[in-house]
């Protein structure tokens, strides 16, 4: 199991500075071709309203003043590849998105979703097809990963679950899809090495 960075937001952001309306176009190298970047964090299918200032873009998804988003362009390339996101608007952080290998596509969100300030979930797109196909929880906030959920064939149905029920570092409980027919199907645990059968009740969906 891995151990997770404490990562924590400054709920005094400057993200809850007033936001006003700006484009956003950036040079790609090649004369007279530009990128524009947009965001829509609310998913509305509108672009929402940006500005940029020392080097962050303030995001306003709902058009109330104050930024639900901060993105950073870390590689200096014209694009962001990170955003801190307020998905709840109570002015903090509680989550952040990155493109962690560079090829314009979100792979990784870390969040916080007890509100305790530290990260206890990351979800990776590793494949690079765009879903999220692996989940890791603390569900414990002790810093470790204690659950590992893993859709293997992108089918979006999870495959194996892996938990470490007793915070020791060492998978204890392992749940598998053994056949590929979306449901779990098999559980093997440190009493019962060789797993015993079962039949979730419903497909199990990351």
């Amino acid at each position: 199991m891995s151990e997770y960075d404490e990562t924590t937001y400054d709920e005094t952001d400057p993200a809850t500075e007033d936001v006003t309306a700006e484009d956003e176009s950036y040079s790609t190298g090649v004369p007279g071709v530009t990128v524009e970047e947009t965001f829509d964090l609310d998913g509305d299918g509108y672009a929402d309203s940006t500005v940029t200032a020392d080097g962050a873009t303030f995001v306003d998804s709902d058009g109330d003043g104050q930024a639900d988003g901060v993105a950073y362009d870390v590689d200096g390339d014209g694009i962001s590849d990170e955003l801190l996101i307020d998905a709840d608007g109570d002015g903090s952080f509680e989550t952040a998105v990155y493109d962690t290998d560079g090829d314009g596509l979100v792979d990784t969100y870390e969040s916080d979703t007890d509100g305790d300030g530290l990260v206890d979930q990351v979800s990776a797109d590793t494949n690079a097809d765009g879903y999220v196909d692996q989940v890791t929880t603390d569900t414990n906030a002790d810093g470790l990963a204690d659950v590992v959920a893993t859709d293997y064939n992108a089918d979006g149905l999870v495959d194996e679950i892996l938990v470490d029920s007793d915070a020791d570092g060492v998978t204890d409980t392992s749940l598998v899809d053994t056949d590929g027919d979306g449901f779990l199907d098999s559980v093997a645990t440190e009493a019962t090495p060789e797993g015993d059968s079962f039949q979730s009740q419903t497909g199990q969906v990351i």
